[in-house]
């Protein structure tokens, strides 16, 4: 096996996990697919967070092909257990087998399977696939960001037309100047969807409320940062991952002339 130590991952080793990632991707969403709208075990984890047997199984599929392929990766993933072994990793993949379970189970298409390789503390590939509509979203560090092998990209300038946002709507009236009610683009339950919808353009900017995972982000981080985009926190600070918290606080994704005034605005005006 090629090293995998080194300061920069070799570009034979990158080509090879990409090609892995892609077709894994592609066969979890499958999985996926097959069980979606179909009478399932389903359980919350924790306080509010569903899980089902489909995610299980699609966790599994993932682990079982990504792991067998890269056995000295980390591994870190919203259902599975965390194996602090990661944190001494150069390469870990983050995985959210399926990213909007909520709205799986109930039957809508905004769902997605969402995957990424994480150098140190950044992502190197991501792949982030909707199944129900046939979207499948990939980006290499360095170059660029695809939506079905057709490159995206962020809408450029620093105009906010509010129909064109989403995110929790008591942050977003936060950037608004004017008193009446702002309309925002509907609701996408999956996060990581949400994000690629700034990459691909058809959003301007989406933003996520405290309490999001590395394995909601990671994927649509670098597919938005290869898109011509920025995703940070309000602050402008990058986002890392594989720490030992893997919680974030607020964050926001746009095209980055737009990104750039976003977060000029919430330095001038922090939340509270």
């Amino acid at each position: 096996m090629a090293d995998v130590s080194a300061d920069a991952m070799p570009d034979d080793v990158l080509t090879r996990d990409a090609a892995l990632l892609a077709d894994t991707v592609r066969e979890a969403g499958a999985l996926a697919l097959s069980l979606f709208r179909t009478e399932l075990k389903n359980w919350t984890k924790g306080t509010s967070s569903p899980v089902s047997e489909a995610d299980i199984a699609v966790n599994d599929l993932l682990e079982n092909r990504l792991r067998a392929a890269t056995p000295d990766y980390g591994w870190l993933s919203e259902e599975s257990a965390d194996d602090e072994q990661r944190l001494g990793k150069h390469l870990v993949w983050i995985v959210d087998p399926i990213d909007g379970t909520r709205g799986y189970l109930a039957g809508r298409e905004d769902w997605c399977v969402s995957v990424a390789l994480v150098e140190d503390t950044s992502p190197v590939l991501a792949a982030v696939f909707a199944p129900a509509s046939d979207e499948f979203f990939f980006a290499v560090r360095g170059q660029g960001a695809a939506l079905n092998n057709v490159p995206v990209y962020a809408t450029a300038g620093t105009e906010l037309d509010f129909s064109r946002v989403a995110g929790p709507k008591p942050l977003v009236e936060r950037l608004s100047q004017a008193s009446g009610e702002i309309i925002l683009h509907p609701r996408i339950g999956s996060l990581a969807l949400r994000l690629c919808r700034v990459a691909q353009g058809s959003l301007d900017a989406a933003f996520a409320g405290g309490q999001s995972r590395d394995w909601d982000l990671a994927a649509a981080n670098l597919i938005v940062q290869e898109a011509n985009g920025n995703m940070t926190a309000l602050s402008g600070d990058a986002i890392s991952y594989n720490q030992q918290e893997v919680t974030h606080g607020v964050l926001v994704a746009a095209g980055r002339d737009r990104h750039a005034r976003i977060v000029e605005h919430f330095r001038n005006r922090p939340l509270p």
